[in-house]
């Protein structure tokens, strides 16, 4: 999940959670909301582990190559 999608998701959540006052039969508007924005907040803590280790510098390994030759 992208950073911006995990944004999304906690937005969306915040807006059902804290300014839809509508109700539907058997869906509580809030607890989706609620869920909505911890899906986002695991979203974008998990992108941005993903980002950090995508983005700290690697140890380079070096490989020496040996040349022989092989006489006949």
């Amino acid at each position: 999940m992208a950073t911006g999608s995990s944004i999304f998701l906690i937005a969306l959540g915040a807006i059902l959670t804290f300014a839809v006052d509508a109700t539907i039969s058997g869906i509580d508007i809030d607890v989706v909301g609620i869920i909505l924005m911890i899906a986002g907040g695991i979203g974008l803590l998990v992108s941005m582990v993903w980002l950090d280790k995508a983005t700290s510098p690697r140890s380079e390994r070096v490989v020496e190559e040996r040349h022989t030759t092989h006489s006949a």
